[in-house]
């Protein structure tokens, strides 16, 4: 007899029993009415390389489970195999979107451990820079998002706006993209008057063209309903959940480090914290369109405040020389060589230095042994900390919900997969 007729004849025994018994047969399936999706990680709305494997029961979203891990940069771990001033450059490709920014964050943690005064002069420079970069993820974001439910105009203005930005960017320190420009102690160069004709112009222009953009968005019924109640996060979660920067002040909550935790010369400078409270992303695209005239705000303070002065600090045993003194004196040649290749020389110690991105707070903890380079360096990136709060927001909501919520917290994947 084959093993086809043994199986067949099994089966027939098996049926025979049950019918005998009266038995009904049930299949324990808990997804017999939903199905498992992957999203990403090469989903053109994800932003970045974000993989999402969500639940749905229909159209509706029942879970998610947000996954990073696919950029494997290992930044942390470079850091602690390169000097202070090494790990400048790596600071551009967290947030590729604001790298001044980022300049600005971790050299400011770096001279608090070291105890370094900066000049005012710099200061100011560097708020400039900070509100720049705001501005230009600012529009980045809200571009995105408009395109991601369909409103491809708006991303072609807010890019439009975003060149002038970059184009500041290329005249101050040469590069539109990954610009280094910040140094511990200083700056690599001085502000340049025609730095200070373009941003003036840009500021003449923003004002109007920024109105355009939100004309356009708040008349656009197919935005408003696809934002509007959409990945509603509210005061308590978000601040259970360690939101910061948008997200937050979206749900109601008024934190900014900024006025909270100031540094720099912000404490000089008038502002405005926006809040909103309704937590939904149309919400957050108006806390957005908020901060953004806010930061012209405080670049037109910033460029009127401005004094003349030193842009870096007289720390010579810590801060590298101008490069024409590094060419033509000895004991700068000395310097200059000895922080290159050993790097400073700072305390043994930790210490945590928090600044407000344009994503949320963006936080360096470095913990010092003394060497020249970090013994631990761990990076409080906003994206990161701000997409732990997505599987609550699209939870209930609809498939194509998801795009707008994922729009909505503006993640850069750069630094969230540090």
């Amino acid at each position: 007899m084959s093993a086809r007729t043994i199986d067949e004849t099994k089966k027939s025994q098996i049926l025979a029993a049950l019918e005998d018994q009266d038995t009904t047969v049930v299949m324990d399936d808990p997804l017999e009415n939903e199905m498992v999706l992957n999203m990403g990680p090469q989903h053109p709305a994800t932003h970045g390389v974000l993989r999402l494997l969500i639940r749905l029961d229909g159209e509706t979203v029942t879970g998610c489970v947000p996954e990073l891990g696919y950029l494997h940069r290992g930044y942390e771990k470079i850091a602690e195999n390169s000097t202070y001033h090494e790990f400048i450059p790596h600071t551009d490709r967290l947030d590729y979107l604001s790298p001044l920014s980022n300049n600005v964050a971790f050299v400011l943690a770096v001279e608090k451990l070291v105890g370094i005064e900066v000049p005012i002069r710099a200061q100011y420079i560097r708020v400039l820079c900070c509100e720049m970069a705001r501005i230009a993820s600012h529009l980045v974001a809200v571009g995105s998002m408009a395109m991601d439910v369909g409103a491809l105009t708006v991303l072609l203005w807010t890019f439009r706006e975003r060149e002038k930005v970059v184009d500041i960017y290329d005249v101050l320190c040469g590069a539109r993209f990954t610009t280094s420009y910040t140094r511990i102690g200083g700056l690599q160069q001085d502000w340049a008057p025609q730095c200070t004709i373009m941003l003036n112009r840009f500021l003449d222009e923003f004002k109007n063209d920024l109105a355009e953009v939100e004309k356009l968005l708040q008349t656009n019924r197919i935005f408003i309903d696809r934002c509007e109640n959409v990945g509603y996060l509210s005061r308590e979660d978000a601040i259970a959940l360690g939101m910061t920067g948008p997200i937050l002040r979206g749900s109601g909550v008024p934190r900014d480090l900024r006025r909270d935790n100031p540094y720099l010369v912000y404490p000089e400078l008038d502002f405005d914290v926006i809040t909103f409270a309704e937590g939904d992303a149309l919400a957050r695209f108006y806390v957005r369109m908020a901060d953004m005239r806010e930061s012209a705000k405080i670049l037109r303070q910033g460029l009127q405040k401005m004094p003349e002065g030193p842009i870096q600090a007289n720390e010579t045993k810590r801060v590298l020389p101008k490069k024409e003194r590094t060419y033509s004196r000895m004991e700068e040649l000395i310097d200059d060589f000895m922080l290159i290749n050993l790097g400073i020389d700072p305390p043994v110690g930790e210490i945590y230095q928090g600044v407000e991105s344009s994503k949320g707070e963006l936080g360096f903890y470095i913990v010092s042994d003394g060497t020249g380079n970090p013994w631990r360096l761990k990076i409080r990136s906003p994206s990161m900390v701000n997409l732990s709060a997505l599987p609550l927001m699209v939870k209930g909501g609809m498939i194509s919900d998801i795009v707008v919520v994922i729009g909505s917290i503006d993640p850069v994947m750069g630094e969230a997969d540090k």
